[in-house]
């Protein structure tokens, strides 16, 4: 009996664990536009109070927008003349693309990553909500990075560099061994 007890015990702990982790599971999306963050996310310190509740990019002329996560449009449309696309994923987020020149899907329609949500002109906001709780997106988008390597001094040609990869990792990778005092 004490057997059963037990193996039913760790059964269970092992089953929260697996499902606690795939749950916790972190995305690393690429970002929406290439372009530079002028306003970053300020979470306001209440719900009708000032903040930013996205990230604001400069960008250039007419520049493509790409969905960072396969999901269902569940908006499209202008507020105070202002166009924006809502894309629920299958986490439950949604992700806001605003200041949008002209959008492509409308409410209902299934895009993939990467597929182009539409264009923006000289900025482009993009959000992401929990349920009602908008959250910073930025720890989510990642970039591309190089290895490391070494090259010949000698005037010998050297090996070709390997693929950048795509990285979600922080950009301060020594910051959480570093104790808090």
């Amino acid at each position: 009996m004490l057997r059963r007890v037990l193996f039913i015990i760790i059964v269970g702990v092992a089953g929260s664990l697996v499902a606690g982790s795939s749950a916790q599971a972190r995305p690393c999306w690429r970002p929406p536009v290439d372009g530079v963050v002028a306003d970053p996310f300020r979470e306001p310190p209440c719900p009708y109070c000032a903040g930013n509740r996205g990230i604001e990019y400069r960008i250039g002329g007419r520049t493509s927008v790409s969905a960072v996560e396969s999901g269902t449009v569940t908006w499209s449309g202008e507020i105070a003349g202002t166009r924006y696309v809502v894309v629920r994923h299958a986490n439950g987020w949604r992700a806001t693309y605003g200041r949008l020149s002209a959008a492509g899907p409308g409410t209902g329609d299934v895009v993939l990553a990467g597929t182009t949500i539409g264009s923006a002109t000289t900025s482009f906001y993009f959000g992401l909500r929990e349920g009602d709780r908008y959250i910073d997106p930025m720890p989510y988008l990642g970039r591309l990075v190089g290895r490391p390597r070494l090259v010949p001094t000698d005037g010998t040609a050297p090996r070709p560099a390997p693929p950048a990869r795509w990285s979600c990792e922080s950009t301060r990778p020594f910051a959480s061994r570093v104790p808090a005092r």
